[in-house]
């Protein structure tokens, strides 16, 4: 099952008041496991920045106006995600945005049933504890001393880290490489590969016998000798 953690950042709270984009990071995970691959891309929002919004994201109207706008990386951006389910913390948010800008742009939009909300994961596991992201890094134990600033790509590596704890655990061999690496990096067949040595047997020689003796007594041919 292939999912992209996903997070956007914005200019504001509503894009049918002139609020747009300005940033959006997504990590790939494949039967929950990080596969390197990352989507990241600052967006031109073709508006100025307000005051607030650049005090959270630290992205200024200079440091944007040379950017893409979100036209050009549009058909881009759905060919990363495909039909992924989207992992979003608060995806009513992002989704309400993503939609807004393809729309206008002419380009299908996204079904919330593609997506799957992390904040309503957490309400649902923790009620009536905070479940903001930070308050599910201090829950996790996950280091997120690197989140001066609010960042697309950084949030959803973390989110990833999150989310999975909220699934039930992290895999052990979990690797979230902390790099702003392009929606064109990594294989897109990459499958978690087998062992390259398999694990020994935890069998002991007493239960190896007693099983043999309990085979012997089902026959001249059990399930168990055959192939």
């Amino acid at each position: 099952m292939r999912e992209i953690v996903l997070d956007t950042e914005t200019t504001g709270f509503d894009p049918e008041t002139g609020d747009r984009i300005v940033e959006i990071g997504g990590v790939e995970l494949y039967n929950h496991i990080a596969t390197g691959r990352t989507y990241h891309q600052y967006i031109n929002p073709e508006r100025p920045m307000p005051q607030e919004a650049f005090e959270v994201h630290g992205l200024g109207d200079d440091f944007l106006r040379d950017k893409p706008k979100f036209a050009q990386i549009g058909q881009e951006f759905l060919d990363f995600v495909g039909d992924a389910v989207l992992v979003i913390h608060n995806a009513s948010f992002d989704m309400k945005f993503l939609n807004a800008e393809l729309r206008w742009m002419g380009l299908p939009q996204l079904p919330m049933s593609q997506s799957l909300d992390t904040l309503a994961i957490a309400r649902k596991r923790f009620p009536g504890a905070p479940a903001t992201l930070d308050a599910l890094c201090r829950r996790f134990n996950i280091d997120n001393s690197s989140r001066t600033l609010h960042g697309a790509l950084l949030d959803s590596e973390i989110l990833a880290e999150v989310y999975l704890e909220l699934i039930g655990g992290r895999q052990p061999d979990l690797v979230l490489t902390r790099r702003s690496t392009g929606g064109d990096q990594g294989d897109d067949n990459w499958r978690p590969r087998p062992r390259p040595t398999p694990l020994p047997s935890r069998l002991t020689e007493a239960e190896r016998t007693a099983h043999d003796a309990f085979v012997d007594k089902l026959g001249d041919d059990p399930l168990w000798r055959r192939g």
